[in-house]
């Protein structure tokens, strides 16, 4: 059976009252928020809806909101950001999982210094000397020609010490202004190839749909929808926490479908592309978070 592309978030079944929404690729492309998106936001919050935003951006929910204000989304257009930076940090503060518990409390951070929020208020020591550090914490590069093959011989070396790694960003790749950024995802996943011990947190955990849901008050499953641009994490959380999924085809699978956001896409060159993925097959398509 062909997954329904929808026209519009308008044609929606009555029966969800909540939306968990993934931010790069569906709200903005890291810049700014695509087309008629503030308005469909507007449109979702007016019908009644539950909004909550979710992102597998490695730093605190504040940083985001600030991001989002910054970019002209206003804050009363949702209701919440949960981020995986935010649950990593409350794995670090905390040390209640029994794998933080035993990390040690110097950490070798691979990633950038705008995600050094992550650490503010944690009782790490930040160590540039792999030979010191007992941990790694990546975050992901920012720069567009960065490649996994840059971080081997370090993540090569943190094997052969035995070193864990957190991953605060399980993305492999994310659109940033229409090009594709490599994300911590595609290193951690290499370490993990490799033998590395690597723990994540973040979609599709199904733990951080959770968190979600409880901050809705929706106890129902059935009426609490996933929204967002990628197979691997968002139809694939949402799986796992057993909701119901909306694949939004103008994000980062566009060119491999043929679309472009906003634009409604091809149902034979989608179809082709869940099927390479099955059972990863979402509930809804839609061309973008457009209402």
């Amino acid at each position: 059976m062909t997954v329904p592309v929808l026209a519009g978030l308008k044609d929606l079944p009555s029966r969800y009252a909540g939306l968990i929404v993934d931010l790069w690729g569906v709200i903005h492309d890291g810049i700014t928020p695509y087309p008629g998106v503030i308005e469909a936001m507007a449109a979702v919050k007016d019908s009644g809806r539950s909004l909550v935003m979710l992102s597998n951006a490695p730093r605190r929910a504040q940083a985001l909101i600030e991001l989002m204000t910054d970019m002209g989304i206003a804050r009363h257009l949702y209701d919440d950001i949960i981020t995986s930076g935010e649950a990593v940090f409350d794995e670090l503060l905390t040390r209640r999982d029994p794998w933080f518990a035993k990390l040690g409390r110097r950490c070798l951070h691979m990633g950038t210094e705008r995600d050094r929020d992550l650490f503010e208020g944690l009782s790490l020591d930040l160590v540039d000397d792999l030979g010191q550090a007992q941990f790694l914490l990546v975050t992901g590069p920012d720069d567009y020609e960065d490649r996994v093959e840059d971080f081997m011989p370090l993540m090569d070396s943190a094997k052969a010490r035995g070193l864990p790694m957190v991953c605060a960003n399980p993305d492999l790749v994310v659109i940033r202004s229409g090009r594709p950024l490599v994300c911590a995802g595609a290193l951690a996943a290499y370490y993990g190839d490799i033998g590395g011990d690597v723990c994540y947190r973040g979609k599709p955990d199904p733990a951080i749909y959770d968190v979600c849901i409880e901050r809705m008050g929706i106890s129902d499953r059935s009426r609490v929808l996933g929204v967002g641009d990628a197979f691997a994490t968002d139809v694939a959380g949402a799986r796992a926490a057993g909701i119901d999924s909306l694949l939004c085809t103008g994000g980062i699978h566009a060119e491999e479908i043929g679309t472009v956001y906003g634009r409604r896409p091809n149902p034979i060159r989608l179809e082709a592309a869940i099927r390479a993925r099955e059972p990863l097959r979402p509930t809804f398509a839609i061309g973008g978070f457009l209402w």
